[in-house]
């Protein structure tokens, strides 16, 4: 502060404190998808497209291709922003698998799911939710994890030509990734242009679901057990009984894939992810992860750089701890805590250099996957008879 003399009166503005934390928008989703005569002005090939109305933008997705399907179906959920990468169909499955995974050109353009990285650049957004309808091949679905990883996202992929629920339980096992969920099979849609109901990805259905979720309950429930819309069957015959795990969805939900069912409404039904980690098996807890992760970083670039004084981790533990009780009062989180580490870690050397280090733990919100009732019977509510016998004449 400066001390050259001043005869009057001045006000100095003091910006000590904690600053609140807002979280990131989730519901964000990231669709990668061929469309042979979309407009070439709205979707430019390899271009990432922010899309901030699906019905909409069907308009403009052509009739060929997987894009206008996927948008529709997403439609039927929500109307979530969607950032759209539309890529070139190949002359056969393996070219047009090349241009979905797509590369980095000598100019620095990403093309393929690669665009979906330049979306914070171009469009001031991240996508979240990712997912290629119809074209998630085992490459396809493999890059997607890298991906994924990358966004801090949640990418969901079908079964790829999977007949029987053996075969998608052993193409689960090939993935080890928490990002990825695998869905089987694909849910009937009636397709106006068709006149008929034919078969419709669920992967395209589970992004705008999940979005939906999103923005309704929260990034904490899985997409289990939840009514869709904009179906009409199932495309494989799925035995399922809410008391009995022999059963179809039983062994696909117990290979980690999710599968559809139909009860009150046709739903996805299964919460697990692909993950090698035991603690990320649910997809809540990997969302949860990735939200934190992504909330408590992006709030703290305002103390970059700030004078490294005891002040300034108070008001940054403050504020984190502030925002776990928010989330653990709003449901959100079982319950979370940061705290700073003790000297062992933060030395005076660590410190002077400029590095600091502080600690968060956090108990994601399961889901309820495994509900038993125990039932006896029993004679106790006999006794006393003759007094019941009395009061009810």
């Amino acid at each position: 502060m400066s001390t050259e003399f001043h005869h009057g009166v001045r006000v100095i503005e003091v910006t000590e404190g904690t600053r609140p934390i807002r979280v990131i928008n989730t519901s964000i989703i990231g669709l990668v998808a061929t469309a042979p005569d979309a407009d070439a002005a709205t979707f430019p090939l390899n271009t990432p497209v922010l899309v901030t109305n699906v019905l909409n933008a069907m308009g403009k997705a052509g009739t060929t291709g997987t894009l206008k399907k996927a948008l529709e179906a997403i439609s039927y959920q929500a109307r979530p922003l969607t950032v759209v990468v539309r890529v070139e169909a190949g002359a056969d499955e393996a070219a047009t698998t090349s241009n979905v995974i797509g590369t980095v050109l000598p100019s620095g353009q990403r093309t393929g799911m690669k665009a979906l990285l330049s979306s914070q650049a171009k469009l001031g957004i991240k996508p979240r939710i990712l997912g290629a309808p119809g074209l998630d091949s085992k490459p396809v679905a493999t890059a997607f994890g890298s991906v994924a990883q990358s966004l801090r996202a949640m990418a969901y992929v079908s079964a790829w030509e999977c007949e029987t629920v053996t075969e998608a339980t052993a193409y689960r096992k090939q993935f080890g990734a928490r990002e990825l969920m695998v869905i089987h099979p694909d849910f009937l849609a009636w397709d106006v242009i068709d006149k008929a109901n034919t078969r419709s990805p669920a992967v395209a259905t589970a992004l705008g679901l999940r979005a939906k979720i999103d923005n309704e309950v929260g990034w904490h429930k899985t997409i289990s057990n939840v009514a869709v819309n904009g179906v009409t069957g199932i495309s494989k015959d799925i035995y399922w009984d809410l008391q009995d795990p022999a059963t179809d969805a039983g062994v696909l939900n117990a290979g980690d894939v999710t599968t559809l069912i139909n009860r009150d409404g046709y739903r996805f039904w299964g919460s697990r992810t692909c993950s090698d980690d035991p603690l990320f098996a649910f997809e809540s807890a990997t969302r949860t992860g990735q939200v934190l992760a992504d909330t408590i970083a992006e709030a703290h670039m305002w103390a970059n750089d700030k004078p490294l004084l005891p002040g300034l981790v108070k008001d940054i533990l403050e504020g984190v701890n502030t925002k776990f009780r928010y989330l653990t009062r709003s449901g959100y989180l079982v319950g979370g805590s940061a705290w700073a580490v003790d000297g062992e870690v933060n030395t005076a050397d660590e410190l002077k250099s400029g590095n600091l280090i502080l600690d968060y733990d956090y108990t994601p919100c399961a889901p309820l996957e495994n509900l038993m009732f125990r039932q006896r019977i029993t004679g106790r509510y006999y006794e006393n008879f003759a007094e019941q016998v009395a009061k009810a004449a």
